[in-house]
């Protein structure tokens, strides 16, 4: 039977977007066929339905999900009765769920609906589809007593109606009292009661939803530019000295077009980083001269600048209603919402009460979800070299939204902060002498970046004289090792060497070599390895494959393959993933000869004698490694033909074209090159790697430190980098 979810409020205001994109996470995590159904709905398009779809790869359309618009509702009730109403609104539903093992429904949202009794009616919905319920109370702007009253209001409207309430929620709560008083309530209460606080960068409209909301012109501005949130608005009439001191960090400069004084002032402000401003609105319908047009494009590539034909007044007052949207058009807005929901959500425990039963099938996207929840369980702290490379900063922000781990980026911490202003994303970073307590015991405690330069950092002349003395038996001074640590390579692989990081990830901007090079020689192979060697985690649509080696072992002998083969299936044993190892080749069994063959075939003699306890097979060719029917002609009887899931490439060309054919022709995710070997963690990503192939390997980098160092002392990530 399908079990649904019914995420509802009790009035407007409440924000309840974030609570159903957290509930579409958690249900994403456990099943792979989540389908959504809102029983009413408005005439055009559906943002948030459009969210889920794009985010989580829904094969319904909105016309799929929904029951029927409001005015149909009405007009039905109205003629026929509240009873014909719910039974139209059932039979929709089931229509829906039969196809799918569980179904998040959105509840009403009080808007212009023409319904008498609307809570009554979710309540009655949810019963009859057999949902459960969670209701979500506004906070914004209310007392203790007020929330307090409002959880308690809520949570006995849903029962007395006969619904079974899972949790209830508080959102957008602003004042810590009150936060203190709900949570409160939630022990006096049968379910949990969680307790949201309001978060600026959600109400915060984007320059593009800004200048949708006022059909105003863009001018000057690409697609970051536009992206950008607006936390703050001023209003351009003073002349520029004065002008300039009330510039703040993301506003939005409204001034009329003729200034053009303002205009360059502000902008110039931008480029110099004192301080980033979300961009320009100017009104009246005027606007700077070709010249001023033309020097604004030069000073802040990117920026947005907007017109209205409308006075000055009267545009600042439309822009004081607007606040921020979740749509599959503000991809950063869902990443910060989900931080925000598991930060003050239990995930575990609402998963829990949700009664989900777990899906056999490991999806892309429940691996990516397993990642994410594991890296969270043992804080860490990663270093990224490539500090000002945009999907890197990208990459952080979610990262830290999403409490995976610390990290510190390096570059020039000016370059860092105003590369990050410029594409609106907000870090909270910290400079290199700024100490920050972190108690990676403590979950809700947000995870926190910091900048380091290796240029001006004092660690240098320390990791100058450790680099010096490594490699003093191949003539390194230290002259050259001064000048070899301010790579940023280099300097990042020296911080995990030291401990003041657990892992580093490279590669985005940097080649394979200038990533791993450094590891070679600082951190080096563990007591157990021959070689490093790396894998790909190869998320196909219901399984997870471990391919290895596909990034860096040219043509490994037979020993290496071994190696190759042990290091492989214990890395897959590390990520839930049970080794059943197959040694690739041309031919099965004793089909074939040659030196080729033979190399395999010796390296899987090794394997049986060095880890008896591994299923093992080969040669073998990869049909029969994977595919059952295969297996059962030409290896009858194998406990890993039609059925492996480490498969061993014999050479690094078989590998590397295997791995981008299958991600390439079968749609999967590849996620990876994850390397193993190392003493400590340091993992290289491909340069044409996505913001999540990144989020995706700092994921990894930090389990693996998690496994290498399951009794980490919490008082290291107390340590300034700098100390």
């Amino acid at each position: 039977m399908t079990r649904s979810v019914y995420v509802t409020g009790i009035g407007r205001g409440d924000g309840r977007q974030v609570i159903e994109l957290g509930v579409m996470e958690l249900l994403t995590r456990q099943v792979d066929r989540v389908g959504v159904f809102r029983p009413l709905a408005h005439p055009g398009p559906d943002p948030v339905f459009e969210l889920l779809r794009g985010r989580y790869r829904l094969s319904q359309t909105r016309e799929d999900a929904r029951g029927m618009e409001y005015a149909e509702a009405a007009a039905l009730q109205a003629e026929q009765g509240m009873d014909e109403l719910v039974t139209a609104l059932v039979e929709r539903y089931h229509n829906v769920a039969r196809d799918y093992e569980a179904v998040l429904v959105l509840g009403t949202d009080y808007a212009d609906t023409q319904l008498p009794a609307e809570l009554t009616l979710n309540a009655r919905l949810a019963n009859e589809f057999g949902s459960v319920v969670l209701p979500v109370v506004a906070g914004l702007d209310q007392s203790a007593e007020s929330v307090v009253a409002e959880v308690r209001n809520a949570h006995h409207a849903f029962t007395s109606l006969g619904c079974e309430v899972i949790a209830t929620i508080a959102n957008r709560v602003r004042d810590s009292h009150a936060a203190a008083a709900a949570r409160e309530l939630g022990t006096h209460l049968p379910e949990p009661v969680y307790v949201l606080p309001e978060e600026p960068a959600l109400s915060a409209p984007t320059v593009t939803q800004i200048a949708e909301a006022l059909d105003a012109e863009v001018l000057l501005g690409d697609r970051t530019g536009l992206a950008r949130d607006v936390r703050d608005f001023v209003i351009g009439g003073a002349m520029l000295p004065t002008f300039l001191t009330a510039l703040r960090e993301a506003s939005l400069v409204v001034t009329p077009g003729d200034r053009a004084d303002l205009v360059v002032g502000a902008l110039a402000a931008h480029s110099a980083g004192a301080p980033p401003i979300a961009g320009v609105l100017l009104t009246l319908g005027e606007r700077p001269g070709a010249e001023t047009m033309a020097l604004a494009a030069r000073l802040a590539p990117g920026t947005p600048v907007l017109s209205v034909p409308g006075g000055t007044f009267h545009t600042a007052a439309a822009l004081s209603g607007l606040e921020g949207k979740l749509t599959a058009a503000t991809p950063r807005k869902a990443e910060i919402a989900l931080g925000l929901f598991e930060t003050h959500v239990d995930t575990a425990q609402l998963t829990e009460r949700l009664s989900v039963v777990r899906s056999e099938r490991v999806t892309p996207m429940m691996f990516e979800h397993e990642l994410i929840e594991r890296s969270r369980t043992g804080r860490r702290h990663v270093v990224l070299p490539e500090g000002t490379e945009e999907r890197v900063l990208r990459a952080a922000e979610v990262l830290l939204r999403r409490n995976v781990c610390d990290l510190t980026l390096l570059g020039e911490e000016g370059a860092v902060r105003k590369r990050a202003a410029d594409l609106g994303i907000d870090l909270r970073l910290h400079g290199a002498a700024e100490p920050v307590d972190i108690d990676p015991g403590a979950t809700a405690t947000a995870c926190v970046a910091r900048v380091v330069d290796p240029q001006t950092s004092p660690l240098r002349e320390r990791f100058a004289e450790l680099y010096a003395k490594l490699r003093a038996h191949k003539g390194v001074t230290y002259e050259l090792a001064w000048d070899v640590v301010c790579d940023v390579s280099y300097f990042g692989t020296l911080m995990v060497q030291e401990g003041l990081a657990d892992g580093m990830v490279s590669g985005a901007v940097h080649s394979t070599a200038a990533t791993i090079r450094p590891a070679f020689e600082v951190i080096k192979t563990k007591p157990d390895a021959a070689i490093v060697s790396s894998v790909f985690f190869m998320c196909l649509a219901d399984k997870v494959l471990v391919y290895g080696d596909c990034a860096v072992n040219p043509d490994p002998n037979a020993e290496q393959l071994a190696d190759i083969a042990i290091q492989s299936a214990t890395t897959a044993a590390q990520f839930g993933v049970e080794p059943r190892i197959a040694m690739l080749s041309y031919s099965t069994g004793t089909s074939g000869s040659g030196a080729d063959v033979d190399k395999v075939r010796a390296a899987t003699e090794l394997v049986r004698e060095r880890r008896p306890d591994l299923l093992v097979e080969g040669p073998i060719q990869y049909d029969a490694a994977v595919e059952p029917s295969v297996a059962a002609t030409k290896l009858p009887g194998s406990e890993v033909a039609g059925q492996a899931t480490v498969l061993v490439f014999p050479d690094l060309n078989t590998g590397n074209n295997t791995y981008k054919a299958v991600q390439r022709s079968a749609g999967a995710v590849a996620v990876g090159p994850v390397l193993q070997g190392l003493r400590k963690p340091v993992n290289d990503l491909s340069r044409g790697a996505l913001v999540q192939d990144i989020v995706n390997t700092v994921a990894i980098t930090a389990i693996q430190a998690q496994r290498q160092n399951p009794h980490h002392p919490q008082q290291r990530h107390q340590q300034k980098v700098n100390s």
